[in-house]
C-alpha cells in the first residue's frame, strides 16, 4: 500500500473497539480513528468511572457511542470493523459474533504493520522483549535519527497513529506480547526483522494452562516471514522453537549467543540475562547495517528501562530497585541472581500478588537460600509462595496488603550495603490497577525516603 492510502480505510466506516482500558493506548487508536472519521462504538466491561481518566482525554469527539460496564452483541453486527485490545478472552462471544457475522478483527500493532511501508522490527518473548525493544531504539536512533520509531506494548503508545508519521526508509520497532501477536496471525504477517529471546511459563491464567496456545501466539511473529527476512533467536528460543518448527522455517535464522557481547564492553545493565538480551540487539542491529561502532556505543551508553531492574536511588547505603515487570517467577529468578552478593544475604525482597496459575516451587526454594528479608504483598500466589517457604526461617516473613507497608517494612529492615527489590513474580491485579502501578507507588514512595 502506499503511505496515504490508509486515510480513506477508515472514514465512514462504522468501528467497534473492544477494551479502551487505563493505559493509553486504546485512547490513542481511538483518536486517530474518529479523526479519520470513523463512526466508533467503544464497548469495555470497566465503568464510567473506573475510565474516567481516559474518558476525559476523548471528551471533544462528539462521534462516539460508549457501551460501559457490559458488552452488547448488537455492537458486533452490521459494523465493517472489529479493533479488539488485548487480553481479550479467546472463547469471547463478542469476537466470536463478530466472526460469525464476518467483520474483521482488527488490533492495533498488526493494523498499522498492514499499511506501514517502514522496515517493521519485531521483538517477542517471556522475558526481555521490553529490554531488547529499547535497546534496539536507543542504538537505532543514534545510528539513523529521525528514521526510528518504537510502538507495540509500549505503556502509553498505540502503534496504529504511527501510519502519520512513518514513511519508506523508517524502521519501526514493535514489542509484542502473545496476545498482540494473535492480531498478527489473524492477518497472516511477520515482522521483516523478527526476534524471540526465549520461551517460559506465562499466562497460563489466560490460556487454560495450555503452554502450547501461549507459544502458538507467540509464533506467529515468524510464521509468515519471507524468504528473504532473518530470525533472531535467542538460545533459549531457538532449543524451543527448532524442536517445534524443525525443517518448517524456510527464511534466514540466526542464534543470539551470549558469547557474541565481546568482554572488553562496558555495560551498565546489570545480569546474564542481559547479556542474552545484548547479543538479540548486536544481531537484529547487523541486519539493519548498523555499524559496529554504533553498536557498541549504544550498547555502553545503554541503562535500561523503567521497571526493569530499575535503580530508583540508594538511600542511607541501601539500594532500591523497582523490578515491577518481573510477573513470573523466572523474571524474579534473574533480577535476584543479577544482584545477589555470593556468599552475602544482603537482598530485602519485596515480591508476590496475584497468581498466573503458574508454578512457584522454585521461587520459594530459591528465595529462601538468597533472601535477608521478606516481605509479600497479599494475594493467590502470596499464599502459594507461604505454603511452600519453610515455616521456620532464618530471616523475616512479612505480609502487607498495600505497596507503603511494603516499602516501609524494607526500609525498617535493611541496613547500609543491603538491596530493596522489588520483584514480585507475581501479577498485580487485586492490589494495584496494573504492574506499571505497582512499580509508580514503589517509586514515589522510594523518592520520598
Amino acid at each position: 500500500m502506499n503511505e496515504t492510502s490508509y486515510k480513506t480505510v477508515f472514514r465512514g466506516k462504522k468501528i467497534t473497539m473492544l477494551g479502551l482500558g487505563l493505559l493509553g493506548r486504546g485512547v490513542n487508536v481511538a483518536k486517530f480513528l474518529v479523526e479519520l472519521g470513523a463512526e466508533l462504538t467503544i464497548t469495555d466491561l470497566k465503568s464510567k468511572e473506573a475510565l474516567e481518566p481516559s474518558l476525559k482525554q476523548l471528551k471533544k469527539f462528539k462521534n462516539i457511542r460508549y457501551v460501559l460496564g457490559k458488552h452488547e452483541l448488537k455492537d458486533f453486527k452490521n459494523r465493517d470493523m472489529v479493533v479488539k485490545a488485548a487480553g481479550v478472552p479467546l472463547d469471547s462471544p463478542f469476537i466470536a459474533e463478530a466472526k460469525k457475522n464476518k467483520i474483521p478483527v482488527e488490533m492495533d500493532a498488526s493494523l498499522f504493520a498492514k499499511f506501514t511501508p517502514a522496515t517493521i522490527v519485531g521483538v517477542t518473548g517471556t522475558r526481555g522483549k521490553s529490554t531488547v525493544t529499547h535497546l534496539l531504539e536507543h542504538i537505532l536512533t543514534r545510528a539513523y535519527p529521525k528514521h526510528v520509531f518504537v510502538g507495540g506494548n509500549v505503556r502509553g503508545m498505540a502503534t496504529l497513529p504511527l501510519l502519520k508519521k512513518t514513511k519508506i526508509g523508517d524502521i519501526v520497532i514493535l514489542e509484542l506480547d502473545s496476545w498482540q501477536l494473535q492480531g498478527f496471525g489473524d492477518s497472516k504477517l511477520s515482522p521483516h526483522v523478527s526476534v524471540f529471546t526465549n520461551f517460559l511459563n506465562d499466562h497460563l491464567n489466560y490460556y487454560n494452562g495450555d503452554m502450547g496456545k501461549y507459544f502458538d501466539d507467540k509464533a506467529n511473529i515468524f510464521k509468515y516471514q519471507k524468504d528473504d527476512e532473518v530470525l533472531v533467536l535467542g538460545e533459549q528460543a531457538s532449543k524451543e522453537i527448532k524442536s517445534r518448527f524443525k525443517g518448517k522455517i524456510n527464511n534466514e535464522v540466526l542464534t543470539a549467543k551470549k558469547s557474541i557481547v565481546p568482554k572488553a564492553w562496558k555495560i551498565k545493565i546489570p545480569g546474564e540475562h542481559n547479556l542474552a538480551n545484548i547479543a538479540c540487539a548486536i544481531l537484529a542491529c547487523q541486519e539493519l547495517d548498523v555499524p559496529k561502532d554504533a553498536i557498541k556505543k549504544g550498547v555502553e551508553s545503554f541503562t535500561g528501562v523503567p521497571g526493569r531492574l530499575e535503580l530508583v536511588r540508594a538511600v542511607g547505603g541501601v539500594k532500591y530497585y523497582n523490578d515491577t515487570t518481573a510477573t513470573t517467577p523466572d523474571g524474579n529468578r534473574v533480577a535476584i541472581e543479577a544482584l545477589v552478593t555470593r556468599n552475602k544475604k544482603n537482598i530485602v525482597l519485596i515480591a508476590g500478588g496475584a497468581d498466573k496459575n503458574l508454578d512457584y516451587g522454585e521461587m520459594a526454594k530459591f528465595v529462601h537460600k538468597t533472601v535477608k528479608g521478606l516481605v509479600l504483598i497479599e494475594g493467590t500466589a502470596t499464599e502459594k509462595l507461604l505454603a511452600l517457604i519453610p515455616k521456620k526461617t532464618s530471616y523475616p516473613v512479612y505480609i502487607v496488603d498495600n505497596m507503603k507497608d511494603a516499602a516501609d517494612t524494607a526500609r525498617d529492615f535493611a541496613r547500609k550495603g543491603d538491596i530493596v527489590l522489588l520483584s514480585p513474580g507475581a501479577a498485580s491485579f487485586g492490589v494495584f490497577k496494573n504492574e506499571f502501578d505497582r512499580g509508580d507507588q514503589f517509586v514515589k514512595l522510594v523518592r520520598k525516603l
